[in-house]
């Protein structure tokens, strides 16, 4: 639970940080490269995972028997879905290798896999 509470913690901060960086300091490269685009959706979803990966480590505190693997299992699939994903999204950005966009659907299945194991921990919640 704490471990997954703190990842979501960080992987906030970072989109934070890393969304500001882009919007200010990237901005002309990014625009250059034409991977605007690009970076803001790896940003947006390790935003949007790192608050799911805190509402997952809040239910672990209350959840039974049950639920408490398959929250587990969810918060631990958006972290590695997070890193795989936004990850190679931030590597093409930085890097321009487009190769990496091939390790992305990985990161997007671990991502949905999260939801659905979130969404079935759900239904063992009291």
């Amino acid at each position: 639970m704490k471990f997954i509470i703190q990842a979501g913690g960080i992987f906030g901060a970072l989109a934070v940080a890393l969304g500001a960086f882009g919007a200010h300091a990237l901005k002309g490269m990014l625009e250059a490269s034409g991977r605007m685009e690009t970076f803001e959706t790896a940003v947006k979803y390790q935003f949007y995972h790192a608050l799911a990966m805190v509402l997952v480590g809040l239910l672990l505190q209350r959840a039974g028997e049950d639920a408490v693997k398959l929250l587990a299992w969810s918060g631990h699939a958006f972290i590695f879905g997070v890193i795989i994903f936004s990850g190679s999204l931030y590597a093409i950005c930085f890097t321009g290798i487009t190769k990496f966009g091939a390790t992305a659907p990985i990161g997007g299945l671990l991502l949905i896999a999260g939801w659905i194991l979130l969404i079935m921990a759900a239904g063992k919640l009291a």
